[in-house]
């Protein structure tokens, strides 16, 4: 049996019959489309979008974005509260409306977050090329801008022909719902093919379940890590957002508290073991708490479980300090479970930690080893407590305001951010104790993610509260689906921090030699020429209610605490305005990064900082 329909009517009907599976709980693995419509898809996968809502025929409701990056990051932010089991698919028009989503693509996959993406092509048949908005390119008439997916996407296909569609939407489900190898998938869609009509098998459209497994891990990979767990002195965990998609936490803590080995965690595993918990010692790495990095300097053995080692985790090759230290990788991905010459334990995170924990039965670590680590937190607590309460003026410290935020939030209450000084500052003194309430995307470390993930989190999770801290350069490069936000009714808080220009990158360059070069909103100083004059008169509190967000103001921290019990109280989208001084007080370093500074200079600032460099660089090394 076959049914008449559009390659756009065909696909719209598909992905609404696919399910994925864990542990025996099913969901729709794509529970809907984010898209902007234009010439390339509005007759395409609109036209079939509004058939599915008019007739019933399929169930895969539609949310307009205002720009189709933030589309992508809703989808992204969607998937990582859903540890991955369901995501959107996003469409966009031909030309830069496609070409937009790349950078949400790129965040996907380097985050291992599944994506479906479903860019417009231009026409298969080429009898008008070329189209409005069509790359010509003199090397060959089948490239076109949507090749600039290949390498951000886990996988990319051009659909020509519309049975093609069928091994390729089969092949795009595989990959979303493959934990190792997940990320962007991009179905590219010639225009002219999604309104092309082809018979159809109706096998094509039954309900089918994609059963995410649980790799076991192998039995001597288990013994050889064992092996090296059991000779350690001082070992260290480093929890990785694997652990979260694997919803391993309580077997994480359970193995933890067993053998007194100290928890130290990357953004995307924050939560995993609450703050508090007697193993619990911090961020890792370049904005890591002293507590951790002191710890990793000493770590004989480091297991590392679903961590993929950025360089803020191993502060550029420099935290990891012991001359013999060893690594043991527990991960999904072999990429990662191979890095720092590890015995890799290739398994899901849950049942890795399980068999390694009943391998180890018996074994601890020695109490005095103990006894620091808890006397290391202690002293981190102290640091936190004294960032939180800095009493800096006139106007608050950042730190002072994450302080506030933290102490009113809720367990479960999540907490978004993305780009700037804040997620350091958040490492660092965040509390978490639920692993779904610290949503900070550090992998691609995207400006302008933070408003479309309120989105995407406040969808996936519409019981929470959802709380988006964004600073004044991150909400300038993407502030449109506050739009969104309003327009779908969602309950999001926006904690908007204003302190004229990118305060991370101005301590950076400052740092560096560069003098904050080019890094705050300023006139151009007619004298100098540089970009150094007065402040602008920017007023983003008036830009966020003309988008029709309820707007407050502070610029105490005590107003901040009465306007962010205000915004909890309402039921509607709220954002608190809040300046803050971009030369406050921030939390006390204890690691590196590794940021070039020029090797020959005039200037004063720049020499000096390169002498730090190259002094600093004499710590790095590689794990071998």
């Amino acid at each position: 049996m076959t049914v008449r329909l559009t390659t756009a009517q065909a696909l719209v009907r598909f992905l609404s019959t696919q399910y994925s599976a864990r542990d025996g709980a099913e969901q729709r693995l794509i529970p809907g489309v984010w898209g902007i419509f234009g010439h390339g898809n509005v007759a395409g996968i609109g036209q079939a979008l509004l058939q599915a809502a008019r007739t019933g025929e399929a169930d895969l409701p539609y949310y307009l974005s205002r720009n189709e990056q933030g589309q992508v990051h809703a989808a992204a932010a969607y998937a990582k509260m859903r540890n991955r089991l369901q995501t959107f698919a996003c469409t966009a028009s031909t030309g830069p409306g496609s070409t937009n989503m790349i950078t949400g693509a790129a965040l996907a996959t380097t985050n291992r977050i599944p994506v479906l993406l479903l860019p417009s092509d231009v026409f298969a048949t080429r009898v008008t090329d070329p189209v409005l908005q069509q790359l010509e390119d003199a090397r060959g008439g089948d490239l076109t801008v949507n090749d600039a997916f290949r390498p951000v996407s886990k996988y990319f296909d051009r659909i020509t022909r519309p049975e093609q569609l069928i091994p390729a939407a089969l092949a795009a489900m595989r990959v979303l719902t493959d934990p190792a190898e997940t990320g962007a998938v991009t179905l590219a869609l010639p225009q002219d093919l999604q309104a092309e009509a082809f018979d159809w098998p109706e096998e094509f459209f039954r309900r089918r379940v994609w059963h995410v497994d649980r790799p076991a891990p192998d039995p001597a990979a288990v013994a050889r890590a064992v092996s090296l767990l059991r000779n350690a002195k001082k070992p260290l965990i480093v929890a990785g957002g694997g652990v979260v998609y694997s919803e391993a936490e309580r077997e994480l803590r359970a193995f933890a508290e067993a053998t007194g080995i100290p928890v130290a965690d990357t953004h995307a595993g924050k939560g995993a073991v609450p703050w508090d918990h007697p193993c619990a010692v911090g961020g890792i790495g370049s904005t890591g708490t002293s507590t951790a990095n002191a710890l990793a300097a000493e770590a004989d053995v480091v297991l590392g479980i679903g961590t993929r080692y950025s360089d803020f985790t191993t502060a550029s090759h420099t935290v990891f300090g012991n001359p013999a230290v060893r690594f043991v990788n527990l991960n999904i991905a072999r990429l990662d479970a191979a890095k720092h010459s590890a015995e890799m334990v290739l398994a899901d995170a849950k049942r890795g930690i399980l068999a390694v924990h009943e391998a180890l039965t018996g074994w601890q670590v020695d109490e005095t080893y103990r006894a620091r680590t808890r006397l290391l937190a202690e002293d981190w607590n102290r640091t936190t407590e004294a960032c939180f309460d800095a009493g800096h003026g006139p106007l608050p410290a950042q730190t002072e305001i994450l302080g506030a935020l933290n102490r009113m939030l809720d367990d479960r209450d999540v907490v978004i951010n993305a780009a700037g000084s804040m997620p350091g500052d958040l490492q660092m003194l965040w509390r978490a104790r639920d692993p779904k309430a610290y949503h900070v995307e550090y992998a691609y470390s995207c400006m302008g993610y933070e408003i479309a993930a309120g989105a995407g989190v406040k969808l996936a999770a519409p019981d929470r509260e959802v709380v988006v801290l964004v600073g004044d350069g991150s909400y300038l490069m993407m502030a449109q689906e506050l739009v969104t936000i309003v327009a779908e009714r969602l309950k999001v808080i926006v904690v908007l921090v204003q302190n004229h220009g990118f305060a991370s990158i101005g301590a950076l360059s400052e740092s560096l030699g560069s003098q904050r070069f080019g890094t705050s909103y300023r006139y151009r100083d007619p004298d100098s020429g540089l970009i150094e004059g007065a402040a602008l008169p920017v007023d983003l509190a008036a830009n966020a209610a003309s988008l029709g967000a309820t707007v407050l103001r502070a610029s105490t921290v005590e107003e901040f605490r009465t306007a962010l019990a205000q915004a909890k109280a309402n039921s509607t989208t709220t954002v608190v305005h809040v300046e803050t001084d971009p030369r406050g007080p921030v939390p006390p370093g204890s690691a590196w990064w590794d940021v070039p500074v020029g090797e020959v200079s005039e200037l004063d600032s720049t020499r000096r900082a390169r002498e730090t460099y190259r002094a600093a660089k004499r710590a790095q090394r590689p794990y071998l």
